[in-house]
């Protein structure tokens, strides 16, 4: 599954309010269409701090659902992480329909005080994550076209749940996406491109060692069946080092050709969070 950053939300004019490119898989099925217009329209509406409404899910956006959950946890006892794997227990993710953000965030926000909202258009990097630091975590609704169950060209629900919301409550993870979120709020643009990286490959594609094999637990690995089951083959695997992740550009659009692995996920832990508070991504 070939991604865009989690901080680009799509969408386009008034007459097509989410706009796909022609490369799509649902740029040429109307109905589609329409069900992104809306989802989106409900974040359009939406105002942070209030209840987050229900998206409206078709048969078949629950049959999508339904299908990629069930191929992404059969993979996940092999290759994520096991802190991931008893995360999974904590925010346990209705293996038969979607679930609502609404649903989820009770639970969330009591163990990690992380609340997801809905989010349409596009969002800044700047934007994204400041948010992180007031623990909101901006999150699409949609889901990805039916004709390509295993690709989506930017993230969906299935990436924010399954990728991002089991981790969330973990308190580290949780601390985090804060800690990126202050940052973020005095960074300048240079500063901002550093801390962009480092998220990317830590909460995004972040490898850990177990045993001496490399475990997945950053959101765009748990996800996507293809990064996941794929990394072992097209990625080379790079050592610990926040600074060369920070110094290391990344390419959104294909499966990632080289991910760092950390000696173990407390390392990673106490590692990202000096990194943060002491000011190792000022330039």
């Amino acid at each position: 599954m070939h991604r865009v950053p989690p901080f680009t939300r799509h969408a386009g004019g008034a007459a097509d309010l989410v706009a796909l490119d022609p490369d799509h898989p649902g740029f040429r099925d109307p109905v589609y269409r329409a069900r992104r217009d809306t989802i989106a329209q409900i974040a359009l509406a939406y105002r942070s701090g209030d209840p987050v409404p229900a998206a409206p899910y078709s048969d078949e956006e629950q049959a999508v659902w339904r299908d990629v959950l069930e191929e992404l946890l059969r993979a996940h006892p092999a290759l994520a992480c096991r802190e991931v794997l008893a995360l999974q227990e904590v925010l346990p993710l209705d293996p038969g329909s979607i679930p609502q953000l609404a649903q989820l965030n009770p639970r969330l926000e009591a163990i990690s005080g992380f609340r997801m909202e809905p989010v349409a258009g596009l969002v800044s990097p700047q934007t994204f994550l400041r948010y992180l630091g007031r623990r909101v975590f901006l999150s699409t609704q949609y889901i990805r076209h039916h004709s390509q169950p295993r690709y989506t060209p930017e993230p969906d629900v299935i990436h924010e749940l399954v990728g991002h919301a089991a981790t969330l409550v973990h308190p580290g993870i949780a601390e985090l996406n804060s800690l990126v979120g202050e940052a973020a709020e005095v960074a300048d643009d240079a500063e901002m491109k550093r801390i962009e990286r480092v998220y990317w490959y830590t909460l995004e594609f972040g490898l850990v060692d177990e045993g001496g094999q490399p475990r997945a637990f950053g959101a765009g690995l748990l996800s996507s069946i293809g990064e996941l089951r794929g990394f072992g083959a097209n990625a080379a695997l790079q050592q610990w080092s926040l600074e060369a992740m920070a110094t290391t550009p990344y390419d959104p659009t294909r499966y990632q050709d080289r991910l760092f692995v950390a000696p173990s996920f407390t390392r990673m832990l106490c590692d990202v969070a000096a990194w943060l508070r002491l000011g190792g991504w000022r330039c």
